[in-house]
């Protein structure tokens, strides 16, 4: 455990552990035995409760809870309000604290402001899910996903900019006009071929 930064109004519980050069904002509650990396910012009113993983360099923004059950990578962006879930089924009368099915967040992956990420799935590496997204299963690498159900409705690149690929069916290819990197299209998914 590093040194790191935690608002007076926050509560870090004994047995979590922060990562140095954290910031941890107003109203947050960091539960024991959670794990957050380096240099991480937790906006207002995040909560992150026992078991999860934050990997170094993630962003969350304001009232988002991260359930047991979570992991988040490296380089994470969680937008403000975004809703992660741990059980399929729950009642309020039925414990089913023994079953919360796993949720992944791969590196780089970004999730919108008010986006939900119903448990059990891995969102792929730099993927994207818009803003009001729900997310019923797992989403391929660099995908951007949108609407409810999300649906993939294109590719980004890990900058951040969205895809254009052109070329014949399973064989399109695109260059990021933003940064120069380089992506095909094949079966389905999207392969980085070469960063600038």
């Amino acid at each position: 455990m590093g040194t790191y930064f935690a608002h007076a109004s926050a509560y870090i519980d004994d047995g979590a552990s922060v990562g140095a050069g954290t910031s941890i904002w107003h109203f947050c509650h960091v539960m024991p035995g959670a794990v957050i990396g380096q240099d991480c910012t937790l906006g207002q009113n995040v909560v992150v409760m026992s078991g999860v993983r934050i990997g170094n360099h993630v962003k969350i923004q304001n009232n988002v809870s991260v359930y047991e059950g979570v992991t988040l990578e490296d380089d994470v962006f969680c937008g403000p309000s975004c809703v992660f879930t741990n059980v399929l089924n729950p009642r309020s009368e039925i414990s089913r604290k023994g079953q919360y099915e796993p949720t992944i967040v791969r590196r780089g992956a970004t999730i919108g402001a008010n986006a939900t990420v119903i448990c059990g799935a891995t969102i792929g590496e730099y993927a994207f899910i818009g803003a009001g997204a729900v997310v019923r299963g797992d989403v391929a690498p660099f995908a951007l996903m949108l609407g409810v159900p999300a649906r993939r409705a294109g590719w980004m690149c890990r900058c951040g900019t969205r895809l254009v690929l052109s070329g014949p069916g399973g064989d399109r290819v695109a260059r990021c006009h933003a940064c120069g990197a380089e992506y095909r299209e094949s079966a389905d998914r999207l392969v980085e071929a070469k960063r600038k």
